[in-house]
């Protein structure tokens, strides 16, 4: 028989353990994750300080006290290796804002934003402090959208290693080059047959790079393993973009389940070449609820979509756990058409049907669930959270106009996340390029039934 609202209202606020703001908040979440090798951290929008900032006070926990050494992000390899370099010392970048500065594609408030450059200060403090012998933590990418900048790592590689192989790599790359570096046109133009596609060029280079690692990775020790493995991934990532964005144009689905198949493979990638050198590798991802929150237990699986949390409990178990987060109102930093201006937007009440508004109605605050059977969750709890309710998605753009269309989708949230986060009234994030504005339209109406 169904939960009944009041019930469930009653269920979250016996089992809701109020987060205060002080240092010890995240002591029962910590001791839920007990042992878990992959611990996935998501968020409800793009744009929200609140949810940066208990992300990254997780992660430095996990880290410290965990002994997690990989932080794997949704964003691009090579920016995030830059990243990487920087906190672990390798790199000539003279700041943590600087080492920022390759993340340029729209949108740059998701990484160059001030939670991520303290979480960026903090991981280079902490990695300054491991004894020698021992694995500093690492900042990764596990997103496939930048074709042109992993190109570029490519051949800058092996114009250090191997000019003939890069000459070779330029002939095969060049096959981009008649769409102006702008990959959706590729795409468009190879899906639709307008011009020949790159696949054969991309995987050729691709399998060329492979045949050539035990050579590229014995140049310098443990040094030259680590160049030739993001090196690698480039150019997987290469070939992964080159078929995502022939497939964007043949329907969402497709592309969407590509997309997270590769990040996907990018963790199980990197954390096999981690454990060669300090086994069993642990990592923290950080990405959209869309994204880690397991599809299945969601309006998206119903359409035939998979995602990273789904795949990643498919592949690991019980080694995964997953943190999503909710906010009912506030304000976000968003953007109303790809590659426009960010705007600090409002965020309107959520809807009277949604897990947010359940949450909102148990009168707390900021709190957390555990959702966990196995790590003691309430089972009254679980079942009435797994009745359907309408759930909140704003990514880089929200369009509260068309809230109810644009943003919601059906869920059953305990199947999705082991446990949730929610701020009652959340704030934007603060970019480290201030050129966002303030949208505040008093005279919108608040969405009825759309």
């Amino acid at each position: 028989m169904p939960t009944s609202r009041e019930t469930a209202i009653a269920l979250i606020g016996d089992a809701a353990r109020p987060l205060r703001g002080v240092a010890r908040d995240h002591d029962a979440l910590i001791d839920a994750i007990g042992e878990s090798r992959f611990v996935l951290l998501g968020e409800a929008t793009h744009g929200t300080h609140d949810f940066y900032q208990a992300r990254a006070q997780l992660t430095r926990r996990l880290i410290a006290e965990k002994g997690f050494t990989a932080v794997v992000v949704e964003a691009d390899w090579p920016d995030a290796y830059r990243v990487n370099r920087y906190v672990r010392g390798t790199d000539d970048d003279r700041s943590a804002e600087e080492a920022l500065r390759g993340f340029k594609r729209f949108p740059q408030w998701m990484w160059r934003n001030q939670d991520v450059l303290e979480l960026v200060n903090w991981l280079r403090e902490h990695n300054a402090g491991v004894p020698r012998g021992r694995p500093k933590a690492g900042f990764y990418g596990m997103d496939l959208y930048s074709l042109y900048a992993s190109m570029e790592a490519v051949l800058g590689y092996l114009d250090r290693v191997d000019p003939e192989a890069a000459r070779r790599a330029r002939r095969r790359y060049g096959c981009f080059e008649r769409f102006s570096e702008d990959p959706q046109v590729y795409g468009y133009a190879a899906s639709f047959e307008l011009s020949g596609s790159c696949e054969r060029e991309v995987v050729e280079q691709l399998t060329e790079l492979m045949k050539k690692q035990a050579e590229y990775a014995k140049l310098d020790g443990r040094v030259a393993e680590d160049e030739y493995f993001q090196v690698e991934q480039n150019a997987r990532l290469v070939q992964s973009a080159e078929e995502y964005y022939r497939t964007m144009f043949r329907g969402p689905v497709s592309s969407w389940n590509l997309r997270d198949r590769y990040m996907v493979d990018t963790v199980e990638a990197l954390v096999a070449h981690l454990d060669r050198f300090h086994p069993p590798t642990k990592a923290v991802l950080w990405a959209h609820n869309s994204h880690l929150g397991d599809a299945r237990a969601t309006q998206m699986g119903e359409a035939g979509e998979w995602n990273v949390g789904q795949l990643m409990r498919e592949r690991f178990g019980d080694d995964v756990f997953l943190v999503g987060f909710s906010t009912h109102t506030g304000t976000v930093l968003a953007a109303s058409e790809w590659g426009d201006p960010a705007e600090i937007k409002r965020i309107r009440p959520s809807l009277p049907n949604s897990y947010e508004r359940l949450f909102h109605d148990v009168g707390q605050p900021r709190f957390w669930l555990n959702l966990r059977p196995q790590a003691g969750a309430s089972r009254e709890l679980v079942e009435a959270l797994r009745e359907p309710y309408l759930e909140r998605a704003i990514g880089v753009l929200y369009l509260p106009e068309t809230e109810r269309t644009s943003h919601y989708f059906e869920a059953k949230l305990s199947a999705q996340f082991d446990a949730i986060l929610h701020v009652d009234e959340s704030t934007a994030v603060r970019p480290l390029e201030w050129t966002a504005e303030w949208r505040d339209k008093e005279a919108e109406a608040f969405p009825t039934g759309m």
